[in-house]
């Protein structure tokens, strides 16, 4: 199986400052950039997935186009520069963007899937109708959310659709 390391939404809105800041983000970001280099060291290539707010639905609250905010955080470009960046505007890391034509380059067959916010894009890419081709996990300590409850509650959800595991576990 060829492995791809999935990061979602690892953008400057949702860390200390931005527009929208969550629970537990520096410890998650701490995670991710190893997961990143674990990857890496393993040849799995990483896909940077970044939310743009569509501007035709209105104004967003955070993620608008040209802010700092909708920016990927700094410390995720610096881990993996090489990274494909895919752009969505939709819980679903696959509706409406480049992702699988990504995947489908590489060669991937299994996805693992990690960062904000656990309850919405990562579990809507994960059980996405389009991953259901790959085999996918979610990196639980790679992962969070609006608060420890929340995150909790959606990974025990998805538990019953996907393998749900510490990044040790699969890189």
């Amino acid at each position: 199986m060829s492995k791809a390391l999935l990061v979602i939404d690892l953008q400057n809105d949702y860390f200390p400052g931005g527009k929208f800041p969550l629970w537990n983000t520096d410890a998650i970001l701490k995670n991710i950039e190893i997961a990143t280099q674990k990857a890496i060291s393993q040849d799995v290539p990483v896909i940077v997935i970044q939310h743009i707010a569509n501007a035709a639905r209105g104004i967003a609250p955070f993620f608008n186009k040209g802010t700092t905010g909708a920016d990927v955080h700094p410390r995720i470009l610096a881990a993996a520069p090489d990274a494909a960046i895919v752009i969505k505007a939709y819980a679903d890391s696959f509706f409406k963007t480049t992702l699988e034509e990504t995947l489908a380059s590489l060669g991937a067959t299994e996805l693992l899937v990690c960062g904000m916010m656990t309850q919405n894009c990562v579990t809507h890419t994960a059980i996405s109708k389009s991953a259901e081709k790959y085999k996918v996990s979610i990196l639980a300590d790679c992962c969070t959310t609006v608060d420890e409850m929340i995150h909790n509650i959606a990974l025990n959800a998805m538990s019953t659709r996907v393998p749900v595991v510490p990044h040790g576990e699969v890189l």
